[in-house]
């Protein structure tokens, strides 16, 4: 190997200063002449300062690659003619970097293998890029460790204290903020809900009780700001515009959310115990005549969130009280009752009228409202039955079958007693 060149200024293909010429081959045997240095090759790359320390290795090199690595293999030895603090602003693209890092590992070129990943480190990534970074310094060791600080799972702390903020920003009212009106409040509320998917560190996030008590405050808040918003309707000059209507249909949004996010936190006992309690006080304002006509799409939301609820109850993931379960039924039934039908009627006469009680719908709240009758002390359900007969509209909800099945338990209940009877008379007599 000719050392006359040592020290001497050279560049990247300057064919009269070159002592070596480097061959590169891709899988289709296109070649390509990159006369080099090796002083430059050897200062730079363990492999080629192994290769040149052979005695028999001559000045040719041949580097096999691939057409997809061609170009990565062409930048990095134009890197390796560069000053060190040039090299990393000589990259451009998270993909050169990644491939340009690749060939640098097989080279063991130190230098540009730490500038690739200084690089990878400070820019943002598309996520098949990230599988891909991955992939490439996963057996660096040590020099890696800028990018799995990044990419590494984050401890339950840290889990923790994302959770609680993000909760807290999206249960925080008046969280609008100019030009982005309510986006970054329902960006943080779909990330909460992102966060409770599957990811082994949540279960425990959402057993602890800091957690539980921030969501419940949460809950708190929203029921609170629900409830003034809902009555500052009556004190609306103007129930006609939009914005009155859309504020309070972003409110019940966040409720619908909070619901959600509550029955994935085994926690909606608290969200049903609420709404139970101010139901009373919705069904008087939607109820008043200033509403009797308007806000239609608000009333349907709220039997949605009624069904939620009843659901909820009458299936038995939420546990109850039988008085709180009555009162609950007892408030909703009969405004169900009443809003079904005129809904159905007013879509008749305009085909274009968009609130309605969609079958899925209906059918949901129909068998929550029938499970929930038949789990409640015999002489409620009779209460309810006969209410139901009593009214205008039997067919919606439809309680035959809880009529049937209290009819049925009634008449063996009676046989029951009349048995018990006996035996105790049989006893007596015996005595």
């Amino acid at each position: 190997m000719d050392k006359t060149g040592i020290g001497k200024p050279c560049g990247f293909g300057d064919e009269n200063t070159s002592d070596v010429v480097l061959y590169l081959r891709n899988c289709e045997g296109r070649p390509e002449v990159f006369y080099s240095h090796s002083f430059t090759l050897v200062s730079k790359s363990k492999f080629f300062a192994d290769w040149f320390s052979s005695p028999d290795s001559g000045k040719c090199v041949e580097i096999h690659c691939t057409e997809f690595n061609y170009d990565h293999h062409v930048n990095f030895l134009r890197l390796l003619y560069l000053p060190v603090d040039l090299q990393l602003d000589s990259l451009d693209s998270v993909k050169s970097a990644i491939g340009v890092l690749e060939v640098s590992v097989a080279f063991s070129c130190e230098e540009i293998t730490k500038n690739c990943i200084l690089y990878l480190e400070a820019v943002p990534w598309e996520d098949k890029e990230e599988e891909q970074i991955i992939k490439a310094v996963t057996n660096l060791g040590p020099i890696a460790i800028p990018i799995i600080a990044r990419i590494k799972p984050v401890d339950l702390i840290a889990t923790k204290n994302v959770f609680v903020s993000a909760v807290h920003f999206a249960t925080s009212p008046g969280r609008s903020c100019p030009p982005f009106g309510d986006e970054l409040k329902i960006s943080a509320q779909e990330q909460v809900e992102y966060m409770l998917g599957e990811d082994e560190d949540m279960p425990l996030v959402m057993a602890d009780d800091e957690v539980k008590s921030v969501v419940r405050a949460g809950l708190s808040r929203i029921f609170s700001t629900f409830e003034k918003q809902l009555s500052s309707l009556l004190l609306e000059s103007d129930l006609t515009s939009e914005t009155a209507e859309d504020n309070i249909l972003q409110c019940v949004s966040d409720l619908e959310w909070m619901g959600n996010l509550l029955s994935k936190m085994e926690l909606m006992k608290d969200f049903v115990s609420n709404w139970a309690e101010i139901s009373g006080n919705i069904l008087g304002i939607l109820e008043d005549k200033k509403l009797e006509s308007l806000m239609w799409g608000l009333k349907v939301k709220l039997i949605e969130v009624s069904g939620k609820a009843l659901e909820a109850v009458g299936y038995g993931s939420v546990i109850l009280p039988a008085p709180v379960r009555v009162q609950l039924l007892k408030t909703w039934l009969p405004y169900i009752r009443k809003i079904k039908p005129l809904l159905d009627s007013k879509g008749a006469e305009d085909t274009s009228f968009p609130h309605k009680m969609d079958g899925d719908l209906c059918q949901s709240i129909e068998g929550a409202i029938v499970s929930l009758v038949l789990a409640l002390p015999s002489n409620d359900q009779a209460d309810i039955l006969a209410d139901w007969m009593k009214a205008d509209q039997v067919r919606y909800p439809d309680l035959s079958e809880a009529f049937e099945v209290w009819c049925f338990r009634t008449k063996s209940a009676k046989r029951r007693l009349v048995e018990g009877l006996d035996r105790v008379g049989n006893t007596t007599v015996s005595l």
